[in-house]
Parts: C-alpha cells; sequence; structure tokens
C-alpha cells in the first residue's frame, strides 16, 4: 500500500481519471490518503479524513511513508483558520493555501507556516460563526473552499474547522447523528437534510436560531426554514423538501 500527502492549496479530485471527469471533491493541502490504485498519470485515493475515494493527478500529491501516514492520521488536527494564507517551501518560494488546510504535515513537507491556526473540538455555539466564513461562497459541485463549495462540502468543513468529523456527500452525512422529530426540537448547528421527488437525499443546510438556514444554492446563503422545507426568500417560494433533522453534536 502506498500513501500521499498533498502539498498543493487543492486538487480537483475527480470521478475517473481524466482531466475531463466530473469532481466529486477536492483534495486540499495536508490531506493525507492511501492509494488505491496507480497508473502512469493517475491514482486512485481514499482520503483518510472522511474515507472518499476518487482519482488524483499523479503531479498533484507527494508520496508518504506508511509511518509518516500513521503519524499523521493519529495526530490531533490542527487547520488554517485564515481565508488565504501562505507556506514557504525550503527554496523560500511561497504557496497559497485556504481556510481549512491541515497543517500537520509541514515538517514531512518542509514547510513554514506564520498564519493562525486552531485545533481540538469548540462549542456547538461556534458552528454558526464558522458557517458566516463561508456565506456568498459561490456555489462549485464537488467544492470544499470559500472560493467554490457545495452543500455538502460547507457543512463537512464548517465541522471539521470545529473539531467534528463528518462524511463527504449530503446523504451520507444523513447516517450521522441523532434524528430530531420536529424543527421545534432543533438547535443552531443542528443539520437539516432534503430529498427529492424519488426520496434521496440530495442537499444538506446548518440551521440557525428563529427557524433560519445557511446552506449552498447558487451560494451559500440564508434562507427561511419550515415545516415543509427551504422557503427561498428572494424567489418566495420552497426549494428545498424537508426530510430530516439530525443532531451531530
Amino acid at each position: 500500500m502506498q500513501y500521499g500527502i498533498c502539498n498543493l492549496s487543492i486538487v480537483p479530485l475527480r470521478d475517473e481519471p481524466a482531466d475531463t471527469s466530473e469532481l466529486v471533491s477536492q483534495v486540499i493541502y495536508g490531506d493525507i490518503f492511501k492509494v488505491l490504485e496507480q497508473r502512469k498519470n493517475w491514482s486512485k485515493i481514499r482520503l483518510a479524513f472522511d474515507a472518499y475515494e476518487g482519482w488524483i493527478d499523479n503531479k498533484q500529491y507527494l508520496e508518504i511513508t506508511e509511518s509518516a501516514y500513521k503519524s499523521l492520521n493519529s495526530a490531533p488536527c490542527k487547520l488554517s483558520i485564515d481565508l488565504v494564507e501562505f507556506i514557504e517551501d525550503s527554496d523560500n518560494q511561497l504557496h497559497p493555501i485556504l481556510l481549512g488546510s491541515t497543517l500537520n504535515g509541514l515538517s514531512y513537507l518542509n514547510h513554514k507556516h506564520e498564519g493562525n491556526s486552531i485545533e481540538g473540538k469548540k462549542n456547538k455555539d461556534n458552528i454558526i460563526q464558522t458557517a458566516f466564513l463561508y456565506l456568498n461562497t459561490p456555489y462549485l459541485w464537488g467544492g470544499k473552499t470559500p472560493f467554490g463549495i457545495d452543500c455538502s462540502g460547507l457543512t463537512q468543513m464548517v465541522y471539521k474547522l470545529n473539531g467534528y468529523k463528518l462524511l463527504r456527500d449530503a446523504s451520507q452525512q444523513a447516517t450521522q447523528g441523532e434524528a430530531l422529530s420536529f424543527i421545534e426540537e432543533s438547535e443552531p448547528g443542528d443539520l437539516a437534510f432534503f430529498d427529492n421527488s424519488e426520496g434521496i437525499i440530495t442537499h444538506v443546510g446548518i440551521i440557525m436560531k428563529d427557524n433560519y438556514i445557511i446552506h449552498a444554492h447558487g451560494k451559500v446563503r440564508i434562507d427561511r426554514l419550515d415545516h415543509s422545507g427551504i422557503y427561498n426568500v428572494d424567489k418566495k417560494m420552497h426549494t428545498h423538501k424537508l426530510r430530516v433533522i439530525k443532531k451531530i453534536i
């Protein structure tokens, strides 16, 4: 088994080994993973954080040893909390990194970082404050950064920055936590999930106080939440049908 670490700010994770293939997620600076299959130009990987799988360009990561992988995977996660910051490599060149980048691998990469960081679990009331950091970020299928993010990428990164692990897709996240019977039982920071006409969960957002929700739909935005679902204040119509509310923390 081979192992790798992402040494660039944002790297596409694709459904198939081709630049034209669907973007299923993104690998962010400092993310570590197992290499499941390696070809001439592409590697199929499984991320350590959420076990998500996809294909990554061989030019966009560095191999690390099994012992380094295990050491990094067992250590408390240290994350960058600046919207954009830079790390300095051994040649004194600067490389941009973004909010939520993992800093545990700095010594393995021989990089220096002088920006702000955070580690450990935070109080639940910090969830909404963290979500506001992504407000107005444009929607991007497979995105996980303040320059493009999807609905489950938003919830995963917000929870990650507060010390909690969520799976990658909305349907996967819906399997986590404790289901609540009514909106009235929810607290700010709980997750609301929404399904399509076939009953498949396709959307997730973070519940705020006073029946509001922050979610990624066109952009990261705030809308009303009621028993039917999300009421878009601009379109003056319901855009998502509520399926279940989950308490993760």
